[in-house]
Parts: structure tokens; sequence; C-alpha cells
């Protein structure tokens, strides 16, 4: 398992087999975000549950890794820990 996934499974509590719900919309997410992407070099520094989401494979299109979604994602984030964290 990655460690971005599983530092983000440990914060909330997620087992391997839990259903993991978008952090947008409540649907399955697939796919757990870098809000600030890691870049070229794969920096392991951004691999900590502030700048991690779940989305689904949908909003991960549409949102991820564009500057002008990043302040959004970041509120939204900070939104989902606070009421599941």
């Amino acid at each position: 398992m990655k460690k971005h996934i599983k530092v983000y499974m440990e914060f909330f509590g997620y087992g391997v087999d839990d259903f993991i719900p978008s952090e947008l919309s409540g649907n399955r997410a697939v796919d757990i975000h870098h809000i600030d992407c890691r870049g070229m070099g794969s920096s392991k520094e951004k691999d900590v549950i502030e700048n991690l989401m779940a989305l689904t494979r949908e909003e991960h299109n549409k949102y991820g890794d564009k500057k002008q979604w990043i302040e959004f994602l970041k509120m939204k984030h900070n939104e989902y820990m606070n009421n599941h964290g």
C-alpha cells in the first residue's frame, strides 16, 4: 500500500475493505488525492493528512492538479477533517 493511502486510512480509521466516501460527494472514493501535488520528484513531504483527500475518479479528473481548485479542495478537506477526524 502506498504511503499516502496508508496515512489517510489510518487517520480516519479505515480498513482495506471499508467503504471510503468521497469528501465532496459521499460516493465511493477510488483515489486518495494530493491536494498540493507531489511534483515530478514525488516528494514524500506531501504525504500528510492535511494534503490528502478521498475523491471519486470523476472528481479527481475534474479537480485534481488544477491550480484554480486547490483552495476549494483545501476548504472542503478541512471541513471534512473537522467533522470526521
